[in-house]
């Protein structure tokens, strides 16, 4: 029986729907562990749990008089009621959002006040997490997709992956949700096994469920106040379940990168441990997937002192610089099997974007101790400004397009929502977390860094044009741009200073730029522009980006939440009012976009971005100096300044001419006199005579 994943459950990746198809041929088995649990718990007889009643079939139940563990269940159910008082948890769990009505977002149509409340803000983010959650646990509960106009769930798996659940444990533990993330817990601890015939995603695997897990793992031991449980104090039997969990789902994703090269197969079988290659692009893996598992495994490696995770992963990032592309930009695809790059199409949206991120996440993570990524980072950012950035045409928004038929082809002005990351790792990159005025302050910033910066805020405001321009005010998939014929670039610069005229809303001109076609008008809950919002408030205080963020959400609440206690969906297309909604909600809306969100409008001491690393999928890991024999296992080829390698007889033409240029020095300065090399001997020399006088002299 062939398994149809959920459609873009991969959302990182558009037209990667494919990646779970065709998986599980053996079909769907109960795995060795699974059937020990169904032996041991009743799994359909899960317990009554803390935020509602689960409506498990009474029938199926067995009588209570035969069930030797009742008083354990009494206690269960008492705790439970403590629980929902909030007799364990802090104040702010108190507040639940019990009504999903009116009177819950009647916000929405009230003016704004003279004062802004960025903590009331706040909690109107977490009143859409909880409806979301609630409307999951509600209709979907333990199913890895949910689809609430339906108000049903699906697997990927036989038994699940915890999809959902396990991409928003950390977003549980920010929000402070007690009593929801006890419920997921328990879900862990009697429902979730990774022991299943199940060919999964490499990548997307590792990025949601292995990072959500460390997460978890990082903020309930870093940070006990947030959502406080004594069942994951230290000493308690479920102190080590995150990373007991991640270590069992990281040892059968390994056998991805069991190719001949090292790079890693796009999808392993969980059971097996069996790397599989693309079906789709001649087999090849995509280059972002293959490159964006280095943060989790580092972490992973650093926690355990499992050197393996940490070899593993590193050797990829060798083998994809061997490559020696020109100007550190890299072809979107790669082959498993030699590591040799497939087709030449160059973009930082799909399949090629997270590559970038981690570059320079690995130099932070490991707290500036790796320079060597920090050089591979500096490289590709010089690349995409020499050949990716240009201009619309009449407002001259900054645009950082395709090239997708290598660096030599056309220039293809378009954007994914995806590339939307990038402005905040640009600013991220500038000042290593700290805001801007510690950068300067620390005598650590100058022309490049400002440059850098500069180009940030310029992509950041392309990127809220998306926004801006549609009858929704949510961004669509993809927007094309309007530019001069032939495109400007970067060194060309714009033909006019640009303005600032997002700030300008009315049917103007600058709006004429966008070009979004129908078939890539949808809305799938992105979070890569509030991400980049919150990495530009964080690092230039400007509140501007807050701002931009609460439109953004009042957006979403506005178009994208359903009527009744289902929860938030994603949107078929954003050009229309009233929009038609799709019937999903991507797990990333919970992980990434609500979260980020969430810290847009909190305090900028919580999680200080000078102290964590923050992956792909918005899971918090802490930055952390290299022990336990972990270190950088390679270095680089030789190259030349645009990025290629230079080969052995390369090499010996420009040592060659190096010395050329030497000779030429030394006759020039003869021809004016004695060398500099002559003059070192005669000193020399007359040094060594008067030690041998003096010497005579002392007998």
């Amino acid at each position: 029986m062939s398994f149809s994943g959920p459609r873009n459950v991969n959302g990182h990746r558009h037209q990667q729907d494919g990646s779970w198809d065709g998986a599980g041929s053996n079909g769907y088995t109960r795995s060795n562990i699974g059937a020990k649990l169904d032996g041991y718990f009743d799994k359909r007889e899960l317990p009554m749990y803390k935020d509602k009643p689960y409506n498990y079939a009474s029938s199926r139940r067995k009588p209570w008089w035969q069930k030797w563990r009742f008083t354990a269940a009494v206690l269960l159910l008492l705790l439970a009621l403590l629980y929902w008082i909030g007799i364990f948890s802090s104040s702010s769990t108190k507040a639940k959002v019990k009504d999903t009505g009116k009177n819950t977002w009647s916000w929405l149509s009230k003016p704004a006040g003279p004062q802004v409340d960025w903590d009331e803000r706040r909690e109107k983010v977490k009143d859409a997490f909880v409806l979301s959650w609630d409307g999951y646990e509600k209709y979907a509960w333990g199913h890895d997709g949910y689809h609430p106009t339906s108000k049903k769930g699906t697997q990927m798996t036989p038994s699940g992956m915890g999809w959902i659940i396990v991409d928003a444990l950390d977003t549980l533990i920010l929000m402070n949700l007690t009593s929801r993330l006890t419920h997921a817990r328990d879900w862990l601890t009697t429902s979730l096994t990774y022991d299943q015939d199940q060919e999964v995603n490499t990548f997307e695997t590792t990025i949601r469920m292995l990072g959500g897990l460390l997460s978890a793992h990082y903020l309930s031991t870093t940070f006990p106040d947030m959502a406080p449980l004594s069942e994951d104090d230290q000493g308690a039997p479920g102190e080590d379940l995150y990373l007991e969990k991640a270590t069992d789902l990281a040892d059968r994703l390994l056998g991805a990168f069991d190719s001949e090269s090292g790079v890693p197969y796009a999808s392993v079988n969980l059971k097996t441990l069996k790397g599989i290659r693309s079906h789709a692009d001649d087999g090849a893996s995509s280059t972002a997937e293959a490159t964006s598992l280095q943060l989790e495994f580092k972490y992973l490696a650093m926690l355990t002192g499992e050197k393996d995770y940490w070899d593993k992963v590193e050797k990829v990032m060798k083998v994809v610089d061997d490559n020696g592309v020109e100007d550190g930009l890299v072809p979107i695809f790669i082959y498993a099997h030699d590591g040799t790059f497939r087709g030449h199409n160059i973009r930082l949206g799909s399949r090629g974007d997270s590559y970038y991120e981690y570059l320079i996440k690995q130099y932070l993570q490991t707290s500036g101790q790796e320079p060597i990524y920090l050089e591979l980072w500096n490289q590709a950012l010089t690349g995409v400004r020499k050949h990716l950035i240009t201009y619309s045409k009449k407002a001259h928004f900054t645009i950082l397009a395709e090239r997708p038929n290598g660096l030599t082809s056309d220039l293809q002005p378009k954007m994914d929502h995806l590339v939307c990351f990038m402005p905040g790792t640009i600013a991220l990159a500038a000042t290593g977390g700290k805001t801007v005025a510690e950068a300067k302050q620390a005598g650590k910033w100058g022309k490049k860094e400002q440059a850098d910066l500069n180009l940030a805020i310029e992509l950041t405001k392309t990127c809220w044009g998306m926004y801006k321009t549609t009858a929704t005010g949510l961004a669509p998939e993809i927007t094309f741009f309007e530019t001069d014929n032939p495109p400007r670039s970067e060194a060309d610069g714009p033909s006019t200073p640009p303005a600032d005229p997002v700030a300008v809303d009315a049917a103007a001109e600058w709006k004429d730029d966008y070009v979004i076609k129908n078939q890539d008008a949808h809305n799938l809950q992105r979070p890569e522009t509030v991400e980049t919002l919150f990495y530009m408030w964080r690092i230039t205080g400007d509140d501007k980006y807050r701002e931009w963020g609460w439109e953004m959400f009042r957006s979403f609440v506005n178009y994208t939440k359903l009527e009744g206690d289902a929860g938030f969906t994603s949107v078929a297309s954003v050009l229309n009012v009233p929009p038609k909604l799709r019937d999903n909600m991507e797990s990333f809306w919970l992980a990434e976009t609500l979260k980020y969100f969430y810290l847009l409008f909190s305090p900028a001491d919580l999680l200080p971005l000078d102290s964590i690393v923050i992956n792909t999928e918005a899971h918090v890991f802490p930055r952390f100096q290299l022990t336990r024999g972990l270190k950088t296992g390679w270095e680089r080829k030789p190259r030349g300044k645009d990025g290629r390698i230079i080969r052995v007889e390369e090499k010996k033409k420009v040592e060659e001419g190096k010395k050329g240029k030497l000779d030429e020095k030394e006759k020039e300065e003869k021809e004016g006199g004695k060398t500099v090399k002559e003059e070192g001997a005669e000193t020399k020399e007359k040094t060594k005579k008067a030690e041998e006088a003096a010497s005579k002299g002392a007998a």
